[in-house]
């Protein structure tokens, strides 16, 4: 049974949560609790949560293992999963998991309300976000 969800490191973020449309913000949480769960499976160290564009973020500051996520509300209703627009990342999971997800460009994949994150491969894409740069040899970017 998954954990519940770490507290916020930051009221700032608490706030950007709670502000989030409520028809969204359970999807939201749910990745959330995701990233640190899949963090510590990866053994990428601790996931400091920030704001980046005024969208929590997550980074593996500690390790620089990963290039950083982002969530929020999606400009086309929804949320979203947010990832480095300079990654490959995207394209990768549209090789791998083709329409298991909806994607936007380069940056997001893109859930609406009633997805069901569970039945996603969604673990998979984060493992490949907080693990790019230790699996691709490159420095931060």
């Amino acid at each position: 049974m998954p954990l519940p969800n770490p507290p916020f490191q930051s009221d700032a973020v608490e706030r950007t949560f709670a502000a989030f449309p409520t028809r969204v913000r359970p999807g939201l949480l749910e990745i959330r609790q995701l990233i640190f769960e899949v963090a510590e499976a990866e053994n990428v160290g601790p996931i400091e949560e920030t704001l980046k564009w005024g969208q929590p973020a997550y980074l593996t500051s500690e390790s620089k293992s990963g290039t950083p996520l982002r969530l929020g509300p999606s400009k086309v209703g929804g949320y979203a999963l947010f990832v480095h627009c300079q990654t490959t990342l995207i394209s990768d999971a549209r090789a791998v998991f083709a329409d298991a997800f909806t994607y936007e460009g380069n940056r997001a994949v893109l859930f609406d309300a009633q997805t069901q994150i569970a039945k996603t491969p969604l673990p998979l894409l984060i493992a490949q976000a907080l693990t790019y740069h230790r699996r691709n040899k490159k420095g931060p970017r």
